[in-house]
């Protein structure tokens, strides 16, 4: 599951504060760069200074914070160089997960698929018609999509790395706002095809042509150098 749009609820007080900051560094709500300050943080999210010491030292490890010494802490900046990185790891990833779902998946998991893809696309033809007021839903389907095509791939661990690449590249796209249109939506139909017939490598190829796309036209908005 995504560590930032498809978490069980919160079991403590902490780990609440410790989503909500992930999730306002993921969605730009927190921008790149922007010092945290503690007292300002223990106001906006409810949790005491030694609280919210650690959840920045946990998001350090995650490297979506930075500790600047005596300075205190930092959201991390963004690069066109991480960015590349970012989508190479989750391209690597994500195809190895498709093999794999693609050879376990069953009848419910083509349901999962199907169903996932149509709340994507009427939330495509919403962006498509000039509707822009609910960018987070059509992420949160975005990834729900990727995650049911990947979902009966068999591993824990590939599925969690995973959830933990494509928040970093969506906090990239959210940064850019890189909406493509057309050409993303009929990606994803080309791989929701790909899937009803268990076709993993014409997957990947789509998939390839999917990141690089994305990838690109972020770049071309000039908001990441």
């Amino acid at each position: 599951m995504s560590e930032v749009l498809d978490r069980p609820p919160p079991a403590t007080v902490g780990e609440g504060a410790y989503r909500r900051v992930r999730a306002d560094i993921i969605f730009g709500r927190l921008a790149p760069g922007q010092r945290l300050r503690l007292e300002r943080l223990k106001e906006d999210y409810g949790v005491g200074v030694s609280t919210l010491r650690e959840i920045l030292n946990r998001l350090q490890s995650e490297r979506l914070v930075l500790a600047e010494g005596q300075k205190g802490f930092a959201v991390a900046p963004v690069s066109a160089v991480n960015l590349k990185e970012i989508a190479a790891l989750r391209q690597l990833l994500e195809c190895r997960a498709l093999e794999q779902s693609f050879r376990a998946g069953d009848v419910e998991w083509e349901g999962e698929v199907v169903a996932a893809h149509h709340r994507l696309a009427r939330m495509e033809q919403r962006m498509a018609e000039g509707d822009r007021s609910e960018t987070e839903l059509w992420k949160q389907y975005d990834w729900q999509f990727h995650q049911a095509l990947i979902s009966a791939c068999g591993s824990r661990m590939l599925i969690a790395n995973h959830a933990a690449v494509f928040d970093k590249y969506l906090r990239y796209q959210m940064i850019a706002l890189s909406y493509r249109g057309g050409i993303a939506s009929g990606e994803h139909s080309e791989l929701l095809d790909c899937a009803l017939r268990r076709d993993a490598a014409r997957a990947c190829e789509v998939l390839t042509r999917h990141v690089a796309g994305g990838l690109e036209h972020a770049l071309a908005t000039g908001t990441i150098s």
